[in-house]
């Protein structure tokens, strides 16, 4: 066995040489074409969706929180639709806040949006922590059909004494 593995270091330098022999001899060829990055899933970003979360206390095992929603087109800058929700957390969440806001890029994989689509259950985690004003990572990933997408990782701004880190899932329901 070692000796199979000396051999392979020993031909190693010879491998990697070889390539840039032949590297030399290439010809000009006309540049790649550049790739366009479309978001996290190929789509396009659509607009954004920016959620008012309720204030609450986290439980040692958890919270559960409301969550208030406004889709708004990148297009045209006018929210376009509305989703009311709530925010639940497992694991680790000690604390009060007062209030909370979380803004999500929404991917899709055309430039068209239909009312209601942003409904679902979405699930990841949560990283928190809060003295007076705080921040926190959010890691969500769902929705219906997977045809919208929320951006993976969003940034929470929120008041209050909390710190937390869970297991998170988030339903949204249009809003009549």
């Amino acid at each position: 066995m070692k000796t199979l593995i000396a051999a392979s270091l020993a031909a190693l330098p010879m491998l990697a040489s070889a390539g840039t022999t032949h590297a030399a001899d290439m010809t000009y060829a006309e540049p790649a074409p550049a790739v366009q990055d479309n978001g996290p899933v190929g789509g396009v970003r659509i607009g954004y969706l920016d959620c008012q979360i309720g204030s609450g206390f986290g439980y040692v095992l958890g919270s559960a929180k409301t969550a208030d929603c406004a889709f708004t087109s990148v297009v045209d800058g006018e929210p376009l639709d509305t989703y009311s929700g709530s925010i639940k957390k497992f694991g680790v969440d000690l604390g009060y806040t007062a209030k909370g806001r979380i803004i999500w890029a929404v991917f899709a994989p055309t430039a068209g949006y239909h009312k209601g689509s942003l409904g679902g259950l979405y699930g990841g985690a949560t990283a928190e922590a809060t003295v007076g004003a705080g921040v926190g990572a959010n890691v969500l990933f769902g929705g219906t059909s997977g045809s919208i997408h929320l951006q993976p990782i969003s940034v929470t701004g929120q008041l209050g004494l909390n710190i937390a880190a869970t297991g998170t899932s988030m339903t949204l329901q249009p809003s009549i």
